[in-house]
């Protein structure tokens, strides 16, 4: 979808979009529709419309010989980005299959900021998102028709506002691509290569780490949950170096089939399991966006790259592997994989890049679907600090964290008698010793904090900037951290 912006409406717009706020509409504003604009309140009243953020009341209206659809749209009571978000959102979801091609969205004298008009044009790029690439038999009225929108009566400033987060909005719709895509089309080389070619173009430079490089290395932890699968494993090195300053990371779980291994999962709902990659995925797409926007950053990300299988090669339960820090690991469970992928990428970037700041992400515990259902990801972190800007910076995003305790009580719990730790412990507070576990791989005086995003990467129905399916989530996040945090 392409949003472009115009002084004045396009003399042949068929479809204008109006932005209200909440109350009773704008006389003022909607008598930009002519004669047109006594019917809008008509209809604005029949249909109780009220201006809620994302609600849309929806008329004809004459226009010479012929007519004009026009879409009210609410904006809410408070002036916010989300509200903002809401309604583009909204305008995409009523008119992406409805046959129409063109948008108009007339804001010609509505006083706000230009970032949040260019929210409306972003929100429409997020929820216009689809993933097509495999359906061959969609008839032509469920294939998506609406292909521009052109913002009129814009503030100065609107059009770099937008090209900012037009450059968020590629982010995420390259991590959508990725955990979307089925295991057979996205295993560790091709995810590889699937995001080379984009992150190269925009100035990110790509490296990658085989098995045998990772075996020289050390990483047992991560190679022992490869070694069932006939893939092998990666470690996707990217780098954006914006400025002259020393680099912070972001580290990704990126298990791109999780079958559980030799303690496999129940068989239904498994083939959600391709989403496990989804840490990763948001790491590929901040990268993708701080590039795309020339952030002033200096951000290595790391993926660690792996299919987890039972195969006759695969690790057992009581299996010992050493990690890369040296640290042993007895393997309780092989369906808790994704802390033995994260230590080793971990221990890597801190020991060759000397990092200060690492922040993972990964769908890591169902515990953490039990505890925050789809509405957060979990956070945890070993710094206050690093904690707050996080939240902070989930909370302007969208995409909201809420904190869990770390502690002693916790870090016992995983203790084994026959080596450093094992990778479970009890039932209970399973996503807390799982936190704890990648800490004791977190070097003195680093700043760590780990988010837990296994409900949030992919939804079961719609909202404001997606439809059913994966969200994107934790790339707006990663993106606001820099700006507030590194940026400033």
């Amino acid at each position: 979808m392409n949003v472009r912006f115009a002084a004045h409406r396009p003399a042949d717009a068929a479809v204008i979009a109006v932005p209200l706020a909440a109350g009773a509409p704008d006389a003022e504003r909607l008598a930009m529709l002519g004669a047109g604009a006594a019917y809008a309140v008509r209809a604005a009243a029949a249909a109780r419309f009220e201006g809620e953020a994302g609600s849309i009341a929806e008329l004809y209206v004459p226009a010479g010989e012929a007519v004009q659809r026009v879409l009210l749209v609410g904006l809410g009571g408070a002036e916010d980005e989300a509200a903002y978000e809401r309604a583009g959102g909204a305008l995409a979801a009523r008119l992406l299959t409805s046959g129409e091609t063109a948008l108009t969205i007339d804001v010609s004298g509505h006083k706000t900021s230009a970032e949040r008009i260019a929210r409306l044009g972003y929100a429409a790029l997020l929820r216009g998102w689809r993933w097509d690439a495999h359906r061959t038999t969609l008839k032509p009225r469920q294939k998506p028709s609406l292909s521009e929108i052109v913002l009129v009566g814009a503030p100065e400033g609107t059009e770099a506002a937008f090209a900012r987060l037009k450059a968020l909005a590629d982010g995420i719709a390259l991590t959508r691509e990725l955990v979307t895509e089925p295991a057979n089309i996205i295993y560790p080389a091709s995810f590889v290569e699937r995001v080379r070619g984009p992150l190269e173009a925009a100035g990110v430079t790509v490296e990658v780490l085989g098995e045998a490089e990772m075996r020289a290395l050390g990483m047992g932890a991560l190679l022992g949950v490869a070694q069932g699968s006939r893939r092998e494993a990666q470690l996707l090195v990217m780098r954006w170096r914006g400025a002259e300053a020393d680099p912070i990371a972001f580290v990704g779980k990126g298990v791109t089939f999780d079958t559980g291994g030799i303690s496999i999962k129940p068989a239904a709902g498994m083939e959600d399991m391709k989403w496990d990659m989804g840490g990763a995925g948001a790491v590929v797409g901040a990268m993708l966006a701080l590039a795309g926007r020339k952030a002033k950053a200096h951000v290595i990300g790391v993926c660690g790259l792996v299919e987890n299988m039972p195969d006759g090669n695969a690790q057992r339960p009581g299996d010992v592997v050493k990690s890369m820090s040296g640290q042993t690991v007895e393997v309780i469970n092989t369906d808790a994989e994704g802390r033995l992928v994260l230590c080793d990428a971990i221990t890597w970037v801190q020991r060759t890049h000397k990092v200060k700041t690492v922040v993972d992400l990964a769908t890591l515990t169902g515990a953490m679907i039990i505890s925050l259902g789809h509405e957060y990801g979990g956070l945890f972190a070993n710094d206050d600090g690093l904690a707050q800007a996080l939240a902070a910076a989930g909370e302007k995003s969208g995409d909201k964290l809420w904190r869990f305790p770390l502690g002693e009580a916790y870090d016992k719990l995983i203790d084994s008698p026959i080596a450093d730790m094992k990778n479970v412990g009890p039932r209970y507070g399973g996503s807390i010793t799982a936190a704890q576990f990648i800490k004791r791989y977190v070097e003195e005086g680093v700043r760590w904090a780990h988010l837990d995003i296994a409900g949030m990467v992919w939804a079961a129905k719609p909202g404001a900037l997606w439809d059913k399916g994966a969200t994107g989530f934790g790339v707006a996040l990663l993106d606001r951290f820099v700006s507030d945090t590194i940026e400033g």
